[in-house]
C-alpha cells in the first residue's frame, strides 16, 4: 500500500467516438509530457496500436498498453485495474492516460479508480470527451450512448474544428452547448490543447477511502493559469467568491476555511467541497490553481 507522504498520480479518462480524435490528443499529451519532462502511461482500449517510440515515454519499462475485446467501463475492468496497478509499480509514471474505446462510459470508468488496490495511489482524476464538430453539425451518431458519454464529462473538446465553417462551426458549437449547457467546451483541431487543463500544474491528493460516488444519471485558444493565496480561517462562500472569474474552467486547491482544512475544486460551473488531511508538502496550502480562458477579462 502506498504511504500517505507518496505523491499521488493523477489520472485521465479520454473517450469519444471513433473518429472524433481521441488518438490525436493522446499523441498531442505524450509530446506535451516529452517537453514538459514528464512520464505519462497510456493505456488504449482502442483498436490499432499508436506507434509510441518508448523513449519518448522514458520509463524503460511497459508504458503503453492496449486492452481489446471489450470495454474498460465494463467487461475489462479487471483489466484495467491489473495494468494500472502494473504500469504504477514497472514504469512509475507521472501521469496516466486511459483512453476508451467509442463506446465505453467515461464515468463508469473513473469508478474503478476507487477500487483496490489503484485506489491507494491514483489522485486526482478527469473525464475529456472529444467531439468531432462535423458529426455533431451533421447530427450523426447522436445516440444513448454519445450523450451518455458528454453527459459524464467534466470537460468537452470540440475537435476537428477546421472540418467546418464559421458558421456550421458555431452550429455545431450551439447543438453542444443545448446538450450540456454545465460542462465547459474547449474547441481545437488534431487534439491540440493546453495540457494544464488536463493536468493543472499543482498535483493535489484525492481521498479514494470511502465509497466510490454514485454514476451521475481560430483554432487554438489560448488558456492563462494563476494561484490564489487565500488567508486562513474564510468562510468558503468567501472562498467562491475570491475564486470565480470569467472563463473558468478549472480551480483547485487546499483551504482551511471555517470548517477547517477542505479541498476546493472546481470544474466548469460545479464547485465541490471535500475535508481533506494535510498535504505532505506545506507549500499547497491556501493556494488554489485557476485556469481560464486568456481573452476573458477577469
Amino acid at each position: 500500500m502506498t504511504s500517505p507522504a507518496t505523491a499521488k498520480i493523477p489520472a485521465l479518462v479520454i473517450s469519444g467516438f471513433l473518429g472524433s480524435g481521441k488518438t490525436s490528443l493522446v499523441r498531442h499529451l505524450l509530446a506535451e509530457a516529452k517537453r514538459e519532462g514528464q512520464r505519462l502511461a497510456v493505456i488504449s482500449n482502442e483498436f490499432g496500436a499508436l506507434g509510441i517510440d518508448r523513449e519518448l515515454l522514458g520509463a524503460g519499462g511497459e508504458a503503453f498498453v492496449e486492452l481489446e475485446g471489450g470495454c474498460v467501463c465494463c467487461e475489462l475492468s479487471n483489466d484495467l485495474i491489473e495494468t494500472l496497478q502494473r504500469l504504477y509499480e514497472e514504469v512509475s509514471p507521472d501521469r496516466i492516460v486511459v483512453e476508451t474505446s467509442g463506446v465505453a462510459l467515461p464515468f463508469d470508468t473513473q469508478l474503478n479508480f476507487w477500487r483496490e488496490p489503484v485506489c491507494n495511489w491514483i489522485g486526482d482524476d478527469m473525464a475529456v470527451v472529444v467531439v468531432d464538430a462535423s458529426q455533431l453539425d451533421a447530427a450523426r451518431s447522436l445516440d444513448a450512448t454519445f450523450v451518455d458519454q458528454i453527459g459524464s464529462a467534466d470537460l468537452l473538446v470540440l475537435n476537428q474544428i477546421d472540418r467546418l465553417e464559421a458558421q456550421a462551426l458555431e452550429r455545431a458549437a450551439a447543438r453542444l452547448q443545448a446538450l450540456e449547457p454545465d460542462t465547459p467546451v474547449v474547441r481545437a483541431e488534431f487534439g491540440r490543447i493546453d495540457s494544464r487543463l488536463l493536468f493543472p500544474p499543482e498535483r493535489l491528493p484525492r481521498d479514494r477511502g470511502g465509497p466510490a460516488p454514485a454514476a451521475r444519471p481560430h483554432v487554438h485558444e489560448d488558456f492563462a493559469c494563476d494561484v490564489i493565496e487565500l488567508e486562513r480561517g474564510l468562510p468558503p462562500h468567501a472562498v467562491e467568491a475570491r475564486l470565480l472569474r470569467p472563463g473558468l474552467l478549472r480551480a483547485k486547491g487546499f483551504v482551511e476555511t471555517t470548517r477547517g482544512l477542505e479541498l476546493v475544486q472546481v470544474v466548469g460551473r460545479r464547485i465541490e467541497w471535500c475535508a481533506a488531511e494535510t498535504p505532505a508538502d506545506p507549500a499547497l496550502l491556501q493556494r488554489v490553481v485557476r485556469i481560464w480562458r486568456a481573452h476573458e477579462s477577469g
